[in-house]
Formats: C-alpha cells, structure tokens, sequence
C-alpha cells in the first residue's frame, strides 16, 4: 500500500521517522490531516460539504492580532460552521497533541501482542488515566462497520476470555468471543453473552453472506447452519480431527480461529493481565483490526487505521439513556 505525498510514504514510516518528523505539532496535524482527507480537501463533519460546490476554506489569524486562531481550524463554505480535522471523530476534545496521538496510533497498530496503558503512560509522557482513555478510543475507532459480509470458505469457532478455572471460579465466570474467519481473507470477531446457537447463530449471519461455506467443530451450537448456507463441514476434535479434506477440494478446519485466539490470548495475559467484560469487545477490535491489515507494513497499517476514525466518538463517560 503505497500512500504518497513530496514527504510522507506510509509503507517507510515507523517510530524514527515519526520522532525526527512528525514531533512538531504543526507537521503532525498536517500529517493527520493528510491521512484523514487523502485528495486534500477537507470535509465539513457538520453538513459533509466537500468543497466542491462550495468551497472551505482554513482560518488564520489576522497581523498584530490579540485573539489569535486556533490551528488547524477552519470553516465551511456551507453551513459557515467551524470544524478541525478532529471533530466527529475519537479525537474530538481530547487536550492531549496530536503528536502523541499519532505516536499511540502507531505503536498500537504495530504491537502484534499489544501493549499496555502502563506502557503508553510511559513512553507518551501521559498520565495513566490519559493514556487509558487514548488505547481505548483507538480501539473502539478499529471496529468493524459490519456492512462488509464474509465470503468463500469461512472457519467459525469460539474461545473464552478469563481467568483460570477452577471448582470456585467456573466457566460461566469468562467471556466468550467468537471469531469468523474467511480462508485467505478477512475476519470478523465478535463478543457474545454465551456460546447458545441464538447468540452464535445472531453473529454468524451478521457477519457471513449465505453463499459461504461454513466450518466449524462439533459443538451441537451450529447443527442448524447447513439450512442456511451452501454447505457446512465440521472437524471433530474429540476424535483428534484437525483438518478434513471435502470431496470438493476444501481443507476444513478452524485452525485459522485458534491462531486468532492465541494472539488475543497472549495480548491479554501478556500485556493488559486483565480485562473486564465491558471492554473486552474493544480489545478485540485491535486484534481484528492487526489480523485484516496482516499482509500491509506498520506504518500503512496506521495509514489505513486513522481514517476509521470518522463518525465514532467514545465518552470517558457514557451520558445515561
């Protein structure tokens, strides 16, 4: 993936380049700006006037002036409202400079086993609470539309999130997480209250198109699924069965989702030691998001993360309904 301008390659950029670079917020916003809106154009977040009819145009501060603007404002040619390049997006209100923003921002997406808020907290400069928040908005921003379905051969299986079990703590105490992933493809992961087909069988066909083939193992969960797809094979680990090759040429298994899990497994053991139900999907959209941008280097993995940031936003505090 090669994303260009007289300075800026995606596919060279890592921490030096970021660090001799981008450290000035000037150059920093203006990269951020440049990843956000590619053809140069900055679009309104208020009306999504492009410019085109009616062009935006950027703010400065006039000569000799005591109110000086804001960097990096301006305003739009439609509505007449102001706007930066973080607003409506994870960004939106944050004091922290987008210098650490794009510092975070890559060293996430380049951690294959993650790294922790303690971590950030240390080589950002942040309080532990900034940093926190920041990880976790990067992560909510690295989640999945939905609107994208998966196709061909598609391996589904479920894992559990959690501590150890024992006769005190059983497995209703972990989390399950369900991954769905298209041979050779993309993958989609997923949080559910428990493995029951109606919660497995919800994200399935959210996520997978009807003309997959389905593999799975023997859990009685997805008995049904050959109704609803062009076909369903299963592997039966009880009986050692790892990989069943189909008359139809296809190597059936789930051996993509169990090396799905072990990358979570280790980013929660190894780097965040604990994780609570109510945050774990975001953990999982990092790990998603690093599975689907596998074959692309760090630094255009960051350039293909940052412009899911439109539209999403994410309070330290959500306002109750």
């Amino acid at each position: 993936m090669k994303t260009k301008t007289d300075e800026f390659d995606a596919d060279d950029l890592n921490l030096i380049t970021l660090a001799q670079k981008y450290n000035d917020e000037d150059k920093a916003r203006a990269l951020f700006e440049f990843m956000r809106w590619p053809d140069g154009k900055p679009i309104c977040p208020h009306c999504k006037n492009d410019g085109k009819a009616k062009p935006n145009y950027k703010l400065t501060s006039k000569e000799n002036t005591k109110k000086k603007v804001r960097p990096g404002l301006y305003s739009c040619g439609a509505c007449r409202k102001p706007f930066t390049a973080t607003v409506g997006t994870v960004l939106e209100d944050s004091h922290i400079p987008i210098s650490k923003w794009i510092m975070a921002w890559f060293i996430i997406c380049s951690s294959k086993k993650a790294v922790s808020a303690h971590q950030l907290h240390r080589m950002l400069g942040l309080t532990y609470k900034s940093a926190w928040f920041m990880a976790h908005r990067i992560r909510f921003a690295m989640g999945d539309d939905g609107k994208t379905k998966l196709k061909g051969v598609v391996e589904i299986d479920e894992t559990f999130i959690g501590g150890r079990s024992t006769r005190q703590r059983k497995l209703s105490s972990k989390t399950p997480v369900m991954a769905l992933i298209e041979q050779g493809g993309q993958m989609r992961a997923r949080v559910v209250p428990n493995v029951s087909f109606k919660n497995l069988g919800k994200a399935l066909f959210e996520c997978v198109d009807t003309s997959a083939v389905i593999c799975s193992d023997e859990n009685t969960a997805y008995k049904t699924v050959k109704k609803h797809y062009k076909a369903h094979h299963t592997v039966v680990h009880s009986d050692y069965e790892y990989i069943l090759k189909t008359p139809d040429g296809i190597s059936a298994g789930t051996n993509h989702c169990e090396s799905f899990f072990s990358l979570l497994k280790r980013g929660v053991h190894g780097a965040w030691h604990n994780v609570s139900r109510e945050h774990l999907s975001k953990y999982v959209n990092e790990f998603q998001f690093r599975w689907n941008t596998r074959k692309l280097t760090d630094g255009a993995r960051m350039a293909a993360a940052l412009p899911m940031i439109e539209g999403k936003r994410l309070l330290y505090r959500q306002p109750a309904v």
